[in-house]
């Protein structure tokens, strides 16, 4: 891991706003399959490689469409990522389109957070 002057060294945590925690615990896990991520015995969310896709239930934070920073998801084949989203009834927002050298689409969680996903071509 190459060092940095501050020690940063990856993104840990992506933090997501729900509004049914339970609803969006089925979705991340039961729909997409993640395993789940604890901190001690505590479920957080769920993970995705080395990243924990953290579900934060809180009045004060809605879930957007347009969060910023945008979170994309790196597949192994954008397509057959949106096939297999859509085999599973997840809402497309953005079908799979070339950027350059990626294939890049997005889809809605069960909480209306967009989330984008890409593979190069």
């Amino acid at each position: 891991m190459e060092h940095t002057p501050l020690g940063l060294l990856r993104v840990k945590v992506i933090a997501l706003a729900v509004t049914d925690l339970e609803r969006a615990r089925r979705f991340y896990g039961d729909t997409l399959g993640l395993p789940p991520a604890y901190e001690g015995t505590e479920h957080v969310g769920y993970l995705l490689g080395g990243v924990i896709l953290m579900l934060k239930a809180d009045a004060a934070v809605t879930p957007t469409a347009m969060p910023n920073p945008r979170i994309t998801l790196d597949t192994e084949n954008a397509r057959q990522a949106e096939a297999g989203l859509r085999a599973r009834g997840v809402a497309i927002a953005d079908p799979v389109a070339r950027y350059g050298e990626f294939d890049v689409g997005s889809f809605l969680d069960s909480e209306g957070n967009k989330l984008w996903f890409c593979s190069a071509v």
